[in-house]
């Protein structure tokens, strides 16, 4: 138990500097790429900026974290389980952190779960809660998809090949992840399934031993997992306030991007500077790469080079970039550890 503990630790400070490099080397490669870049001028570019709509977008940076938060909350609604505000700060902390430092979305599940799961809620409960905001996040990146298509319909043609391709990955594994997890949510039987399915495959290579406990502690699960679904189809209305909350999360940190450029830019074009976010934040989901770092800041400089110098369009990304993303994780970073401190601090005056 010991050496499982020490090698979850080493695994979370290895992804971390493994976050750090990547953050590090797309920070070099969008100013290097840019001859004229400089970071003197880069600071001038934020003085001269608006105030107004410059705090709009910390605000919506931070609405992105609070949006979440209430979305964890209403998950864990059908299981009588009243989250406080500031414990839903933690799960979507939680959740946001790790997802950025891991190569895949889901990667803050675990960490969500594990501080829902010391607050009180059953294992199975927590499953069930994040399948069902998982499947929400999907279909929310489906709506943005479209809505950025409709915003702007002749704006993706405009990309080049690559760029076109990473957006049509996007949109289609988000589609076929939406089929998924509806299916698990719909039939809880499938998901028993795969459990076995792997168990078995693990027996078979000899990776697995005591098959028959880990069978028996499966069948326990899911019951208490049906029962779980069952509640949350109950309370069907809970569905659709977590689409509505995953929706607003994505149009908060797509308007970050938007009251950056009005900032710096004026109010002009802003469909479109919507609906090139909107492609980025669909198409960095095509590839598993921590907090899609490379690929989102790549996909916005391929559609803010189509209406500004590569120069703007650098300090634009650069900056809603530090906002939207590095501003967010250094935040719930910063929040995880204090809760996770608490958390000990408390388990060891009981």
């Amino acid at each position: 138990m010991q050496q499982d503990k020490k090698n979850s630790a080493l695994s979370r400070v290895l992804w971390s500097i493994l976050f750090l490099i990547i953050a590090a080397a797309t920070i070099w490669a969008v100013t290097s790429q840019n001859r004229s870049f400089s970071f003197p001028e880069f600071l001038a570019y934020i003085r001269r900026a608006d105030l107004l709509p410059l705090l709009l977008a910390a605000l919506c940076a931070f609405g992105f974290v609070a949006i979440e938060a209430l979305t964890l909350r209403c998950a864990c609604q059908p299981f009588g389980h009243k989250v406080p505000f500031g414990r839903g700060i933690t799960y979507s902390s939680a959740d946001i952190y790790f997802s950025a430092i891991t190569p895949s979305a889901t990667g803050g599940q675990p960490a969500c779960a594990y501080f829902m799961l010391q607050n009180g809620l059953s294992g199975t409960a927590v499953t069930a809660a994040l399948l069902a905001n998982l499947m929400m996040y999907t279909l929310a990146l489906l709506v943005v998809g479209l809505l950025s298509f409709a915003l702007s319909p002749g704006l993706f043609f405009s990309y080049g090949v690559f760029p076109k391709l990473l957006i049509l990955i996007g949109m289609a594994t988000q589609a076929l992840l939406a089929v998924f997890f509806t299916m698990l949510i719909r039939n809880e039987c499938l998901l028993r399934k795969l459990c076995l399915g792997v168990i078995n495959f693990l027996s078979r290579l000899r990776l697995c031993r005591k098959r028959d406990k880990w069978v028996a502690r499966i069948e326990r699960a899911m019951a208490e997992y049906g029962g779980c679904v069952r509640a949350m189809r109950n309370h069907r209305h809970v569905f659709g306030r977590l689409l509505l909350l995953n929706i607003l999360q994505r149009v908060s940190s797509i308007s970050v991007t938007l009251f950056v450029y009005a900032a710096t830019q004026g109010w002009s074009s802003l469909h479109k500077i919507w609906a090139m976010q909107g492609f980025a934040l669909v198409g960095s989901n095509a590839v598993p790469i921590p907090g899609a770092m490379g690929v989102s800041d790549y996909l916005m400089l391929c559609g803010f080079r189509q209406i500004m110098s590569e120069q703007a369009a650098a300090n634009l990304e650069l900056l809603s970039r530090s906002l939207s993303f590095y501003f967010c994780i250094i935040f719930c970073g910063v929040w995880v550890l204090a809760s996770y401190l608490i958390l000990r601090r408390r388990g060891k005056s009981c």
